[in-house]
């Protein structure tokens, strides 16, 4: 018979164990305080950066002035900020999105690559040795919570993929302040010693958790971990900016919907967002039967796009910039300017806001309100040729609206009504 070798005892294997609580668990030789500190004074600037975009976005809409421009009408002192939105620089909305969104897809390996350097502290016991540490435990529960949830809804906001529950603009809105409250309490408390570690590194003597005590043979510094955090940033960078632009850069967005080719050829070969077919618009919508009711204290008017074209036309060159983070460069628009037909409505003296209604019979922003300074700016139109051609279905045939600086979702498409005065 075999002979039978003496096995360890039950309770000695599991003495042997580690658990994520203990720092012996975690043995990667790049753990450290500086690599830590590096990442983290990037995400110091880039988050603070997305969030004051962001803030700028969400002002863009005017939420205040309507409520059909509020996707968050709960949201109390919360929008204590707001103001009314400019019409100039004509590309303020392009840069702002446009960094917003291209900021965030960068900043993705850097956020991976410092919740990784730091998930010892996550199992560290006791979970709160002082006010202070629980403080910081909790912070970094909202920062790093918040963070995911931002980062998650947005990537997948420009993927057009809606798979989380609700509107889009209500989660990342209310997400963005949770994350702010984490940020800046976390900041606060950890601010001072990541920059006295850049400086000085860590003093002798003072335990740090981040660092394995029985690290495994080094295959690759820091300093080559930071090279590889960068260089995914930069491989982001190239396959996601380009949806900003045109031409070549355009074609190399790979990662991004509105990257690629531009949609057909001619002049309006450009991009959209929603298609005509898309929200059920049909040539028997925009025919010979199509009218534009312009309402105000004059009374109510009907214009059929060929008495539209007889009027004064003027031209404006202006983008079209999306919430999405992608946007076009200028086109050249050439239509009827709003603050004429707000002086045939009964204002000829000092537009005021308008309501514009669209064909569209659902979805957001059919319905959305203007500003009076959007109103009076000489290159905000309701546009019935773009590039010296007729709008296609596309682009908003038989007339659609464009303003300076303002998201594309308030440009509206397939106009039915403009309504001047109170909103």
């Amino acid at each position: 018979m075999p002979e039978r070798r003496p096995t360890r005892s039950l309770p000695g294997a599991l003495r042997s164990l580690r658990t994520p609580a203990d720092p012996g668990f975690w043995r990667s030789p790049v753990r450290g305080a500086r690599f830590t500190a590096v990442l983290g004074i990037v995400l110091l600037a880039g988050l603070t950066l997305l969030f004051v975009t962001g803030l700028l976005s969400y002002a863009a809409y005017n939420p205040d002035l309507n409520p059909v421009n509020d996707k968050t009408p709960g949201k109390g002192l919360l929008g204590f900020y707001l103001f009314s939105w400019p019409t100039g620089p004509h590309w303020l909305y392009r840069l702002t999105q446009g960094l917003h969104v291209t900021v965030g897809i960068v900043l993705v390996p850097v956020l991976l690559a410092k919740l990784w350097s730091v998930i010892p502290r996550l199992f560290a016991l006791p979970p709160a040795r002082s006010v202070g540490h629980a403080l910081e435990r909790l912070s970094l529960l909202l920062l790093i919570g918040g963070a995911l949830f931002q980062f998650i809804t947005g990537l997948l906001n420009i993927q057009l993929d809606y798979l989380f529950p609700g509107s889009f603009y209500t989660l990342h809105f209310y997400g963005a302040w949770v994350f702010l409250a984490g940020f800046v309490t976390h900041t606060v408390l950890k601010a001072p010693q990541a920059v006295r570690v850049l400086r000085n590194g860590i003093p002798r003597g003072e335990p740090y958790t981040l660092a394995a005590p029985d690290p495994l043979p080094a295959t690759l510094s820091r300093r080559g971990a930071l090279a590889m955090v960068g260089a995914g940033s930069l491989l982001l960078l190239i396959t996601s900016a380009g949806r900003s632009f045109d031409g070549p850069l355009r074609r190399i967005a790979l990662l991004t919907p509105r990257g690629g080719t531009d949609p057909g050829p001619g002049p309006n070969a450009f991009q959209v967002n929603k298609t005509a077919a898309a929200v059920r618009i049909t040539p028997a919508d925009t025919g010979e039967r199509w009218r534009l009711t312009v309402r105000g204290p004059a009374g109510e008017f009907r214009f059929s796009r060929a008495e539209l074209l007889a009027m004064e036309q003027h031209s404006a060159a202006l983008p079209i910039a999306c919430v999405e983070g992608w946007s076009t460069s200028d086109q050249q628009w050439r239509g009827v300017r709003l603050s004429d037909l707000a002086a045939l409505a009964g204002f000829p003296d000092r537009p005021p806001g308008v309501f514009v209604e669209s064909l569209q019979r659902g979805g957001s922003f059919r319905k959305a309100a203007l500003r009076d300074n959007q109103v009076r700016d000489g290159r905000s139109l309701l546009a019935l040729e773009v590039n010296g051609a007729p709008l296609s279905p596309d682009h908003g045939y038989p007339a659609r609206i464009i303003v300076p600086a303002a998201p594309g979702v308030l440009n509206t498409k397939w106009v039915e009504t403009l309504t001047f005065g109170e909103l």
